[in-house]
């Protein structure tokens, strides 16, 4: 497999149906998922996409290939308005160098009506992306990742390019991309970002962003940083997710095993931290609807689930008005389920065999998540049904 360490990367698009691509399970519904899988061996599946589709109704899995001719893919992520755009970060040879690019791409239109054909079909040939345009890198280095607004029209990216971090228009039809403004990093050393998040809080008018071990945020408008937090980890930040219900909760993870909890409002300590992996910690995800369930995936080949109830946006469960209390006893049944309840690792997924390097959630389906392995590996896994009940009613 080569020396090569390189991450697998997986991303959401916003319509349709998934199945895992590991047939070991069955009866799951999800949306399409984009995939970049890279192996160290020729960089052929470096330059492909995979369009993962599940056909509910016929309880079949479709398969789909893009070719992406541009370079070895590094990155890759959804726009959330339009499911047939996507953004890629690759690698280019230029002068004996090599650049890592990024650009804005279209699917096929049959891949974005949900077309299926059978997976045992073969001879199927791959087909090819549609440039949409470029983001010029040139004067500002290497493309770590590109992040989309989470709201509105899917018009504004934010790219990270070694120290400095491009808030990018999309005009006509995303065929041109216009750099509206930038920053960049200024201190000792060579402070390179590794990767970012937009806050779907403030009118998405903040962003946050990992460089080594510290974590910052960042005014869209003047961008300009707002919160800085040195030394978030005791070794490099690997990602970091906003927590969807709770605008200044954000969490991170990395390098050092660990999975943090902040508030940006007071940044000095961590309000929560989780050590349960044993080795780097790559991806932190929040549900997108119950905010206390928060995915892990790990190079110790483990997905974790876990519950942090205490710090969510409904720490004491549902609460129901006194008027609806009929007797003493239910009474003091409700006292006790309005004590917070305990966080903790509610289920440790061990199907992969090598490192994981992408999780996320469904967002047609707020039970399910996927992770995918070095390996090649994708499996789909839902919410234990007693957790699921229990959030529930």
């Amino acid at each position: 497999m080569g020396s090569c360490l390189c991450p697998l990367r997986a991303c959401w698009l916003e319509e349709g149906n998934l199945e895992e691509m590991h047939a070991a399970r069955s009866g799951v519904s999800l949306e399409s998922c984009a995939l970049c899988l890279h192996k160290n061996e020729n960089c052929l599946m470096g330059r492909k996409i995979h369009i993962i589709d599940f056909d509910d109704e016929n309880n079949m899995i479709n398969k789909k290939v893009l070719l992406h001719q541009a370079g070895e893919i590094w990155h890759i992520s959804a726009s959330p308005a339009d499911r047939g755009v996507l953004a890629t970060c690759y690698n280019r040879t230029s002068d004996s160098k090599v650049l890592t690019c990024a650009a804005v791409w279209r699917m096929p239109k049959e891949l974005e009506s949900g077309s299926h054909e059978s997976p045992d079909d073969s001879s199927s040939t791959a087909q090819t992306l549609e440039l949409l345009c470029h983001l010029d890198n040139t004067a500002h280095g290497n493309m770590a990742c590109v992040v989309w607004e989470p709201m509105g029209d899917g018009k504004r990216i934010i790219s990270l390019a070694d120290n400095h971090i491009l808030l990018w228009d999309l005009q006509e039809s995303s065929s041109q991309a216009v750099l509206a403004s930038s920053a960049s990093l200024e201190g000792k050393g060579q402070l390179r970002f590794t990767s970012g998040r937009w806050s779907p809080h403030h009118n998405c008018t903040q962003v946050a962003t990992a460089s080594d071990t510290t974590l910052r945020g960042w005014d869209t408008r003047s961008m300009s940083q707002i919160y800085c937090i040195e030394n978030a980890h005791g070794q490099l930040v690997r990602d970091l997710d906003f927590n969807p219900n709770k605008q200044y909760y954000l969490a991170s993870c990395g390098d050092d095993c660990k999975v943090k909890f902040w508030d940006t409002r007071n940044v000095t300590e961590p309000v929560k931290t989780l050590e349960e992996h044993s080795h780097w910690v790559w991806n932190v995800r929040y549900n997108h609807s119950h905010d206390q369930l928060v995915l892990t995936g790990s190079s110790d080949s483990r997905v974790m689930l876990s519950n942090m109830v205490s710090i969510s946006s409904e720490p004491f469960g549902h609460l129901v008005d006194d008027d609806d209390i009929s007797d003493q006893e239910d009474h003091r049944s409700e006292e006790k389920s309005k004590e917070p309840l305990q966080d903790n690792v509610i289920a440790t997924y061990e199907e992969h065999e090598d490192s994981v390097y992408a999780v996320d959630w469904s967002s047609a389906d707020p039970w399910l998540f996927a992770s995918l392995s070095y390996d090649g590996r994708l499996v789909i896994n839902r919410v234990p049904r007693a957790l699921k009940y229990h959030i529930l009613l």
